[in-house]
């Protein structure tokens, strides 16, 4: 006589299944898409981003713990490459020399969309010279322009200081591949510690011009980047190189990262490597699927997978 399988067994079937599917050959259990630890590594230019992401995803599965470590572009590449990390955020993909390497250990990088982004430039609160030109952009970041006047005969004859949160950031690489189309940065470059000073040395610097990530001067809601644009002015970019018009240049908006028309945009991935369904990929389903993608729009970047409600005002 066959004995059909009562509903408790089948449970316990399938809860059977399921640990050892959760364990590794010497028996430890580890992770699982929304269980277990795992470290990862992320373009500091994204951490009020990515605090945000992590704290929600761990409130909602109380069981994952995710230890993001907050770097420059270039460590943050270092810890893919060197199998310190299988889940990265970055601002570009892969490429070609890094996919090999990685082939090399037998891993396939995955690359994702997740939002679109902006390089945001800010000057001191004194400073006349907020609007300017990707052309003029492109003079300052090559050392071609290095005083205030040569932009501008009514601006003081001082030096232009230029400042980045970290010489090694996704931002310097930026301005050096898509404003300085490979040529070098200038002499008058100094590196802050942090995006926080960054805006301090900014704000207390009348001739300096800083680059910082669009996050963290775009969240109106923000402590942070509310007390960032009480201290500093955001710059507006044209990409003509003769403007007509107050209209032709653009501030890095929401609006506007998501119309194409401010210059200085950029996209942000998730690089993984994952080759099972771990933690690492059950946070990134969560960071494209609906609650990830607005915490991004909040933030005030572009999600991937979200559309962006344009408002039209009309003059009365």
């Amino acid at each position: 006589m066959i004995k059909v399988p009562t509903l408790y067994s089948c449970l316990l079937a399938a809860c059977t299944i399921l640990i050892f599917s959760a364990c590794n050959q010497s028996g430890r259990v580890v992770d699982t898409p929304t269980a277990g630890h795992i470290r990862i590594s992320v373009d500091e230019t994204f951490a009020p981003i990515f605090e945000s992401q992590v704290h929600t995803f761990e409130n909602i599965y109380k069981n994952a713990s995710i230890e993001a470590g907050y770097k420059p572009e270039g460590q943050v590449v270092q810890d893919l490459l060197n199998d310190t990390i299988r889940f990265a955020v970055l601002t570009r993909q892969l490429t070609q020399q890094e996919t090999e390497e990685l082939a090399k250990q037998k891993l396939t990088p995955r690359a994702t969309k997740i939002a679109v982004d902006g390089v945001a430039l800010i000057v001191h609160k004194e400073n006349r010279d907020t609007t300017l030109t990707v052309q003029q952009l492109q003079e300052i970041f090559t050392g071609k322009v290095t005083k205030w006047n040569q932009l501008d005969p009514k601006s003081p004859d001082a030096p232009i200081t230029i400042v980045f949160d970290n010489s090694n950031s996704s931002t310097s690489r930026y301005i050096v591949d898509s404003i300085n189309h490979n040529q070098p940065l200038p002499a008058n470059v100094y590196a802050s510690k942090s995006n926080s000073s960054l805006v301090d040395y900014v704000a207390q610097n009348r001739n300096a011009i800083g680059v910082i990530g669009v996050n963290w001067i775009s969240d109106r809601d923000d402590s942070t980047a509310t007390n960032f644009l009480k201290k500093i002015n955001v710059v507006g970019v044209s990409a003509k190189s003769n403007p007509t018009s107050p209209d032709d240049f653009v501030q890095p908006y929401q609006a506007y990262l998501f119309q194409g028309t401010y210059p200085l945009r950029r996209e942000v991935f998730i690089i993984s490597k994952e080759a099972r369904a771990g933690l690492g990929t059950g946070f990134a389903s969560f960071v494209t699927g609906d609650k990830g993608q607005r915490i991004i729009l909040k933030s005030g970047l572009v999600p991937a997978s979200m559309p962006v409600r344009l408002i039209g005002l009309r003059p009365e």
